[in-house]
């Protein structure tokens, strides 16, 4: 006979399913650390992008399209094909801006912190670099490693006086879109599908 003092067996476990409840209902979320190990093992990627950028004075989008590729550690190279064609590589620490026509831009990121914090933003998360995301950027993941939203923040004065935030959604390893959101309103969506076979 139970003592009236003490609860019922089935209480007790009713009591235990719900401590356990959150464990499990959080069991699939990723973490960043764990994130950045899966986006560290790809050594190369190819892809297509559409990007639409929201202006304020524009009543309608601006898009452009092209090719992304990127080889670890740090070679990023962004090809614009429509609507003009424009090339961006950047290798390492240096930026190359290349347009038809038109002479061609070197520039060293050590000279210029603030674009080296933006780029780093894609190349980083791109290479799971996080010690370097989190130099420049406070890092706020959600989702589970099928579907995941990444948004960084700025530390930086001048660049939070820029964008607010930049967010990247992904799927695994890849990463589906990039999302950034200015302090003036602007605002641009890059849409990446892939186009060849990870390495």
């Amino acid at each position: 006979m139970r003592h009236p003092d003490f609860p019922s067996l089935s209480a007790i476990v009713l009591a235990l399913l719900a401590l356990a409840m959150p464990v499990f209902a959080h069991a699939d979320e990723l973490q960043v650390p764990q994130l950045m190990r899966m986006l560290a093992q790809n050594k190369s990627d190819k892809a297509r992008f559409v990007e639409k950028k929201y202006i304020g004075f524009i009543d309608v989008p601006l898009f452009s399209s092209g090719t992304l590729s990127f080889v670890a550690p740090d070679r990023l190279e962004k090809r614009t094909l429509k609507p003009k064609p424009e090339t961006m590589i950047l290798d390492g620490d240096t930026l190359i801006l290349e347009r038809p026509g038109k002479n061609r831009l070197s520039l060293s990121l050590d000279d210029h912190p603030e674009v080296a914090a933006f780029i780093e933003s894609i190349r980083g998360t791109m290479a799971g670099d996080l010690s370097t995301l989190q130099s420049f950027y406070t890092l706020k993941l959600a989702g589970s490693a099928k579907a995941w939203q990444l948004t960084l923040t700025p530390k930086q004065e001048k660049l939070n006086s820029i964008f607010e935030y930049i967010v990247i959604h992904g799927s695994g390893a890849d990463i589906d879109a990039i999302e950034l959101t200015q302090r003036d309103g602007d605002h641009s969506e890059m849409v990446i599908t892939r186009s060849g076979a990870r390495q």
